[in-house]
């Protein structure tokens, strides 16, 4: 059975209970009205079957122009109870006319038209409501009031979300600011029925028409609120692209208990991956009592990563950067989540050996997470050393302090870029995986490594600067409209990184990781659908302009080199990558090599010896690099 036809059934059944509900009524209220006779008359049959019969046929019409049969009775609302009112009140109007026609043939005709409306009325609620009873067990939620004023709202989505964000914005106290006009079924389950008193009014081929409709006939554009189905990629950028052509914003709703809170469509919305339901515990049996210390906390990734070990009750948080700025704001975050004595901030540079064995020393870790680097690529392109020295020595000065204090666990933070690179700072990444790995076997610490993409909104993304082209007037500038990027939000990517972590526990090996990034984003769709976001269109309100790839960067981004085998883990999310490269016996003596000449500023020999030590950094991007390098 197809939806419509579904809906059809549907409709007839509940037409078909409300007019049996009416012939029952009428009849009745005939016998009862005769039975209460004093002296009591032969019992008029004609007069109950004639009554019968034209106050069904009233209720029929009645109903039917009114489109009762429409209400979706296991999701009710005040709206419908007036609907049902109004439809009671005109069937009267129609059967009035009738009862005076036929006035010399029915007996009694005003009282028993009395009764039946009276009992009709408490049938069609009861059935009703024991249907509410029966799905929601709030069978009165059908005589709450909703507000008539507030700001205008088409709801899009699929009608299984659209029941439970409806129900509690009509519940909460931002029902006084919101008004519902309707709903747009991007399933089209359940056409031409209405849900709480909202009607489904089309199906999302029929947006652009319906936003143009409700526009004239409420003098305000409605905002679009997008939930359930309709916040998957596609269909949030087909529903973007509709709304700003029509000028009508578009807002965001969930259906957890925070549904009846509209919020501007955020880029973070595109990504729309299935909820992931992880199991905490792993994480807490690392964190929970443990000494643990961040590096690069104050970053995007590390102060999220702090906030969500400071929720697993650790016996102490240090938090090490080389930002002041950064180090004071999760520091302050900290001070209202843990004890004073329970959280550190350090200042400090991790290239810095003796400032990195004080803070190690001091904190005792038992779980280290490595977050401090420098990630932006065409920078790197032009300060190769101190990417060096940050992302690969400050690696290594940090896992051979952790191992020297008896750190359990050390977690690296690796990135995309790092598989087949072609840049400085994919190299260092990929170099530091190797350094981060033999250091574990050589001290018999267990390390993970992570490796996933770009993080929506971090600062140096791109994210950000889309924005500040945009609150500007633009142009929008685009490296290459063909390149594409992974992008993960911070709290989902903190939160497998934390769960590869818990993966891990096998001492003396190291574990290398790949989170699942679902599909690559054109960066071109991110531009127009962000322009989009604001209520404007691409190409008319803000301009896009190409400048070309700068150096070091790719068209496209892999998580994985070609012969690294990907295993799945118990943990959703993540999968295991297979085979870890050994580094070779000279391995140790070309990092010192290299860190050295780095040291001295050598940038020729340092990315020499790059090439060297990751071969997949071939000589010609080396040449490349030197020619830009500062």
């Amino acid at each position: 059975m197809t939806p419509k036809q579904a809906a059809r059934r549907a409709m007839t059944l509940t037409l078909g209970f409300d007019i049996s509900v009416a012939i029952f009524a009428m009849a009745f209220s005939g016998l009862l009205v005769w039975s209460s006779e004093s002296p009591r008359a032969d019992l008029p049959y004609n007069s109950i079957a004639l009554s019968t019969v034209f106050f069904a046929a009233a209720v029929a019409a009645s109903f039917l122009v009114l489109g009762i049969q429409k209400q979706v009775w296991r999701h009710m609302g005040w709206p419908d109870a007036v609907r049902i009112f109004q439809a009671i009140c005109l069937a009267a109007l129609i059967y009035l006319p009738v009862m005076l026609m036929l006035n010399g043939l029915l007996a009694t005709p005003f009282a028993t038209l009395s009764v039946a409306l009276t009992l009709w009325a408490l049938g069609l609620f009861a059935g009703r409501m024991f249907a509410l009873s029966r799905t929601t067990h709030e069978p009165f939620q059908i005589f709450s009031p909703v507000a008539k004023n507030g700001q205008p709202v088409l709801l899009v989505g699929d009608s299984k979300s659209c029941v439970q964000v409806i129900r509690r914005i009509q519940s909460s106290a931002q029902s006084s600011k919101i008004r519902l006009l309707g709903m747009v079924d991007v399933e089209e389950t359940e056409p031409g029925r209405a849900i709480r008193g909202i009607p489904i009014l089309g199906s999302l081929d029929e947006l652009g028409d319906l936003i143009e409709v409700l526009t004239v006939r409420y003098k305000q554009t409605p905002w679009v609120a997008v939930t359930g189905a309709a916040r998957k990629r596609e269909t949030t950028i087909r529903v973007l692209e509709t709304a700003s052509n029509h000028g009508a914003e578009i807002m965001a709703l969930n259906r957890d208990e925070t549904a009846q809170v509209l919020e501007p469509v955020r880029p973070s919305d595109l990504l729309s991956r299935p909820e992931r339901h992880l199991c905490i515990e792993p994480v807490r049996n690392l964190v929970s009592g443990a000494n643990v210390l961040v590096s690069g906390g104050g970053g995007t990734i590390g102060s999220e990563l702090t906030r969500q070990v400071a929720r697993l009750d650790p016996a102490s948080i240090t938090v090490f950067d080389a930002s002041e700025y950064n180090l004071y704001s999760i520091d302050m975050e900290l001070a209202g989540m843990l004890p004073p004595k329970r959280h550190t901030a350090r200042l400090g540079d991790v290239r810095d050996i003796n400032r990195v064995r004080d803070v190690f020393t001091r904190a005792k870790p038992d779980v280290v997470i490595h977050a401090a680097a420098l990630k932006h690529v065409p920078l790197m392109e032009r300060n190769i050393c101190e990417a060096i020295l940050t992302n690969v020595a400050g690696a290594v000065n940090a896992a051979q302090s952790a191992a020297t204090v008896g750190a359990k666990s050390f977690v690296f933070i690796s990135t995309d870029k790092a598989v087949d690179p072609d840049n400085v700072m994919g190299a260092t990444k990929r170099l530091a995986e190797m350094a981060v790995s033999r250091i574990a076997a050589q001290t018999g610490m267990a390390a993970s490594i992570v490796r996933f993409g770009n993080v929506l909104g971090s600062s140096g993304s791109v994210v950000p600067l889309f924005e500040r082209q945009i609150a500007a007037g633009g142009p929008v500038t685009l490296t290459d409209p063909g390149v594409t990027r992974y992008f993960m939000t911070v709290e989902e990517a903190s939160s497998l990184v934390l769960q590869s972590a818990a993966l891990q526990d096998r001492t003396s090996e190291t574990g290398l990781y790949v989170l699942d990034m679902g599909e690559p984003m054109p960066i071109l769709q991110l531009a127009e659908t962000m322009i989009r976001m604001k209520g404007l269109v691409p190409g008319v309100d803000i301009k896009i302009t190409t400048t070309g790839l700068r150096d070091g960067e790719k068209m496209h981004e892999v998580l994985t080199y070609e012969h690294e085998a990907v295993i799945s883990t118990k943990v959703d999310g993540i999968w295991q990558v297979e085979n870890l490269h050994a580094p070779s016996e000279l391995f140790e003596k070309r990092l010192a090599e290299l860190i050295e000449a780095a040291s001295r500023r050598e940038r020729s020999e340092a990315l020499r010896l790059l090439g060297v030590l990751v071969p997949e950094y071939a000589s010609e991007r080396a040449e490349k690099a030197r020619r830009w390098s500062a």
